[in-house]
């Protein structure tokens, strides 16, 4: 491992774009720096200039705009049209647009972007609402499929035993390893002890449950007791529960953790047991399988395994994973085929913290939602219960009443809830007549509403029904009643952004359009800060580094492009100053900040890179922060 990471230390810096005589010559360029391998081999000269920003294209519904506004203030200044008249009209044009509160547009509903993919023939595209909301300069030349490398890709060193019982190339990722058809690997050598298995399932059950509750603690625990003590006795779809408990855990752990309890370092057992659960995955034939641990292990695998792949790999992933729900019926609410209360109750938890994944993974790759439900016919899973894990069990044989308050579900269905209220808003609306932004003859999209006004009273009622089945009983000294609500309201507030949006990204926008959407930005990137921060949540700060609040990232390109470039008079120095203090806190906290990749943070950190270089000249003397030196 030594030798693999001076190698890595080794490697030239990279540029984010091709050099020019790559460019001219139309070759592929390694982006090395000072020189790349095609002009050393070559013996040319090799030189790095920034591509030109382009200009971006505008709308037709802008120039549209802008033209009536020119035309109304003609005929205002000679009394043929009332002012307040034309105020109201302009001011109603983006408000009257559809509006989508879930993640990004549905794929098809409008154009996306297709760009060249940098230094070879190929393209990328493009389509969601993050990715639109970036200038074309700030995402061209980021890094495709190709170029870019999860963790795992970069070091497997771990894995080298593997390589050589398997017999052929060590393959990043369990689809591969599917489709390569060797041999089925025997992992007993890749099982910990009973003590250490132990300890792992105790860190499991204590930090990654409350937040990602996909398993059932009680029946669970019983079968890693019972396992533990004789691995080989396990069946494949335990062993792959196993595994992909031990790797969670790991991921969830700290690095001094991993040293003092384990004896070696987090990096090292992640890579151990990243391998040893996508290999137990191919010995269970998951591809096939119908059977839901399997399912449940694959989703428990993704969850970890986020900054592993390379985006476009990631959502390829997620969906296979959804694939394979629609193949054993996961969308379809067990009660209605008679299956037992219990595995009811498992297959609703797994499917509401799928979806989300898969919508998570389409909008890092530049996609929109493609698996969120368009009618009730075809999608009818309802929310998992409010109920303890002690209240359910293999065996029973009707499911308990619901809890009044907090839960062991707490935080899992609080999230769950918000989402789900927000898609059978819009999904009622289609069906009572207005469209949902659906009408015309176009498909039914979930979470989208004909306008602003209706989107609007879609997240008064949200909020009204979090705040009265969640909210009022939670207790904000305890740390995860606190994350509970922090979740809620950042969701209430990331929809009303959305909500807004549209009209501060038109000609017509007003300053008191602009304001009120950077309140709701900066009450996201303020609660983003306070969970990072809070000390009661440091055994969660797994969960608050890799899976950011709702509306995070849209309030980041939010606030970067109007405070610091768009509308910089609009704002002053001490305003200013606030948001750069809230985009250090999420560097801090968020590893992905820095990082050149994947594609989003690529195009994310130019961001970064041009507010901060447009930052006040009274700050001129302030050092650079650090992660902005990375990112250079």
């Amino acid at each position: 491992s030594s030798d693999v990471h001076s190698q890595n230390s080794s490697n030239p810096p990279r540029m984010g774009y091709a050099c020019q005589a790559c460019t001219k010559r139309k070759v592929k360029c390694d982006k090395a720096a000072p020189t790349c391998s095609s002009c050393r081999k070559s013996k040319l000269s090799c030189g790095y200039e920034p591509p030109r920003p382009r200009t971006r294209k505008r709308k037709p519904s802008e120039d549209v705009l802008e033209r009536l506004a020119r035309y109304e203030r003609i005929l205002c200044e000679h009394g043929l049209l009332d002012p307040e008249a034309a105020l109201t009209a302009a001011a109603e044009g983006p408000a009257r647009e559809p509006i989508t509160l879930l993640w990004d547009e549905p794929e098809g509903s409008k154009a996306g972007k297709l760009l060249p993919s940098e230094g070879d023939s190929g393209y990328l595209y493009l389509n969601g609402k993050l990715w639109q909301d970036l200038e074309e300069h700030q995402i061209q030349g980021v890094p495709d499929g190709d170029e870019e490398e999860g963790e795992e890709e970069k070091a497997e060193d771990e894995a080298a035993p593997a390589r050589s019982e398997v017999g052929f190339g060590f393959p990043s990722d369990p689809v591969s390893v599917a489709l390569a058809g060797g041999p089925r690997l025997n992992l007993a050598p890749y099982h910990p002890t009973h003590e250490e298995v132990m300890l792992l399932w105790a860190t499991y059950a204590e930090r990654v449950e409350p937040l990602c509750r996909i398993l059932h603690v009680p029946s669970t625990g019983a079968m890693v007791e019972r396992v533990s003590r004789d691995p080989s006795a396990a069946s494949k779809s335990e062993e792959c529960l196993l595994f992909a408990i031990y790797h969670f855990a790991l991921f969830a752990m700290t690095e001094e953790d991993a040293l003092s309890k384990l004896g070696q370092s987090r990096a090292a057992l992640l890579r151990r047991y990243h391998f040893a659960t996508r290999q137990a995955l191919a010995n269970a034939s998951f591809l096939k399988t119908a059977k839901l641990p399997v399912l449940q292990a694959l989703v428990m695998f993704l969850l970890a395994s986020r900054s592993s792949f390379d985006a476009h790999t990631y959502w390829a992933l997620t969906g296979v994973a959804v694939r394979i729900a629609q193949r054993i019926g996961l969308h379809r609410d067990g009660e209605k085929f008679g299956l037992p209360p219990f595995e009811v109750e498992m297959r609703r938890r797994l499917f509401y913290h799928l979806m989300p994944l898969d919508a998570k993974a389409g909008q890092m790759a530049g996609m929109g939602v493609t698996t969120l439900p368009t009618t009730w016919e075809t999608w009818d899973t309802r929310l998992p219960l409010n109920v303890n894990d002690d209240q359910i069990g293999p065996g029973m044989t009707k499911a308990p009443a619901e809890q009044q308050g907090p839960t062991d579900m707490m935080v899992c269905l609080s999230r769950f809830r918000l989402g789900n209220a927000i898609v059978e808003q819009a999904m009622m609306s289609q069906k009572g007549g207005g469209g949902g932004g659906g009408g015309g003859g176009s498909r039914p999209s979930p979470g989208r509403f004909d306008n602003a006004d209706d989107a609007e009273q879609a997240v008064n009622r949200a909020e009204s029904e979090m705040e009265e089945k969640h909210i009022r009983y939670c207790d904000v000294i305890d740390p995860l009643h606190y994350l509970t609500v922090c979740m809620a309201r950042c969701g209430i507030a990331a929809m009303r952004l959305r909500i807004r949006l549209p009209r501060t990204a038109s000609p017509q926008a007003t300053e008191a359009d602009v304001r009120e959407a950077f309140q709701l930005a900066l009450k996201i990137l303020d609660t983003n800060a306070a969970v990072c921060t809070h000390d009661g949540l440091k055994k969660y700060r797994w969960h608050a580094e890799s899976f950011f609040l709702w509306g995070t990232w849209d309030s980041f390109i939010f606030v970067l492009s109007n405070v610091f470039l768009k509308r910089r008079r609009m704002f002053s120095d001490q305003e200013a100053d606030t948001v750069w203090d809230r985009i250090e806190v999420m560097s801090r906290y968020h590893g992905d900040l820095p990082r050149p990749k994947p594609a989003l943070f690529a195009a994310l950190g130019r961001l970064a890179l041009q507010a901060w270089e447009a930052r006040p000249s009274t700050k001129a003397t302030t050092a650079e922060p650090d992660f902005i030196t990375a990112l250079r």
